[in-house]
Formats: structure tokens, sequence, C-alpha cells
């Protein structure tokens, strides 16, 4: 997240670790934009911040003009801010998986590719691994399943064409900020073919930061039938 506060802080602890791939999260919703607040008035507030309320942000989006060139101006002002770390960009998603909304995902994909976009989060949980593994919030994980599905199968063919990799599956939709060690084993031994993304948001007390340093974690993704790889490692080629 370049427009961040903790930003600079970030980009120090990930050059001390030159094997970790590191992604830009795109924020265009629930956060501070890069560019100066006066430079996309139709994305902000008085606070100058993003709107919080996903709803209407994206329909703003849709159908304002002038937001979506603000909207482009900004998202490309977030990708130059990633370049200039001289990080090497892993992949991209973006806050609240606003990068489903067809609009923002178009930018993102044609501005992304300017800069070396190689790989893209899809936020698809299947639903029976999900639901097999936690046996909770049914309405839930049905709904988002139902509701994200068209949205995700047209990410996944405008992602073909562009020649862009993505994941298969996520998991980790359903559970923000409950994903305990016995959350995670649960999920991980329902894990479905192909490339499957568990995220995290790891703060500092939480269960999610206790379940990655987790020995029984640790031992059950070292299972044979895991094999652990980076975003870009799914570009034809890649080391």
């Amino acid at each position: 997240m370049v427009s961040a506060a903790a930003v600079e802080d970030a980009i120090a602890r990930a050059r001390r670790l030159p094997s970790l791939a590191i992604g830009l999260h795109v924020v265009v919703v629930n956060g501070r934009p890069v560019l100066p607040p006066a430079q996309v008035p139709d994305l902000v507030g008085s606070d100058g911040a993003f709107e919080s309320n996903l709803v209407a942000a994206g329909v703003r989006y849709f159908f304002d003009p002038r937001a979506r060139r603000q909207l482009e101006a900004e998202i490309r002002a977030q990708f130059e801010a990633f370049a200039r770390t001289g990080l090497r960009l892993d992949h991209v998603n973006a806050q609240n998986h606003m990068h489903v909304h067809p609009t923002v995902f178009s930018t993102i994909l044609r501005v992304g590719r300017e800069f070396g976009m190689v790989a893209v989060r899809v936020p698809y949980e299947p639903f029976w691994p999900s639901w097999r593994s936690a046996r909770r919030d049914l309405a839930v994980r049905l709904g988002n399943a139902a509701l994200l599905w068209p949205w995700l199968g047209l990410m996944r063919a405008r992602l073909r064409r562009a020649g862009v990799a993505h994941n298969d599956a996520v998991f980790g939709l359903n559970d923000t900020g409950r994903m305990s060690a016995e959350r995670v084993r649960s999920l991980l031994g329902e894990l479905p073919e192909g490339v499957t993304e568990m995220y995290f948001h790891p703060d500092l007390g939480s269960i999610e930061l206790a379940a990655l340093c987790d020995a029984s974690v640790m031992t059950a993704v070292r299972k044979p039938e895991i094999f652990p790889i980076t975003f870009s490692m799914l570009v034809p080629g890649a080391a």
C-alpha cells in the first residue's frame, strides 16, 4: 500500500528480505491517494480520503467520466510509486478486492502492463472446500461464491487474453481475521488442484500471526503434495 503511513518501514523491511515476493496493493477505497487530493477531487471526500462505501465508489467509478480519468491517474501514480522503490513487482491486488470492479480492473490491466505487471490475484474462494474446513457462516460463503462468480469469470478471461498470470483459488476471503492455526491446518487439508493463495492480516498479537508461526502449520505446509511458489513463478520461464 504505497500511500499507507508505514510504507517506508515496509519498503526497508522488504529490501532486507530479497527472497520475499512483494506485490502492489492498489488502494482506491478505504485509504488515501498518492496524488494530492486536489488532483483527484471526485475520488475523495473533504477529509482527503477515498470513499469507504464500496457500492457508492463502484457506481461513481463506473458512470462518472471525470472520476474514471482521476482513477487512472491515481492508479498510475501508485504503480509509479512502487517502481521507485526498486522492488520487483511480483503481483497486484487491491484493497477490499476492488480490482474485481470492471472499471478498476480495466484500468489496472491497462496501466499495470506498462509497469511490468505479470500476475494478479483472483479472489475466488471455492465454496465446498471453504465450507468443509470451517462449518460456519454458510450463507456468507455461499453468497460470496455466487455473487462474485460472473465477475471472476470475466476477470480470468481478460487476464488470459492479456497474458497475465493468476491463481486458481484463494483462502482467507471468508475468514479474514479468523485464520487461526486450526483453521489454516483445516484449509490446507482442503486445497483444490491448481494454484491456491492463502492470505493473512498478521498484525502483532493476532491469531493470524500466531498461526503463521505455529509449528503444526509449518509441518502441514511442508507436505510433499504442497509446493510453495510466488505469483511471478506462474509466468512461463520464470525461475
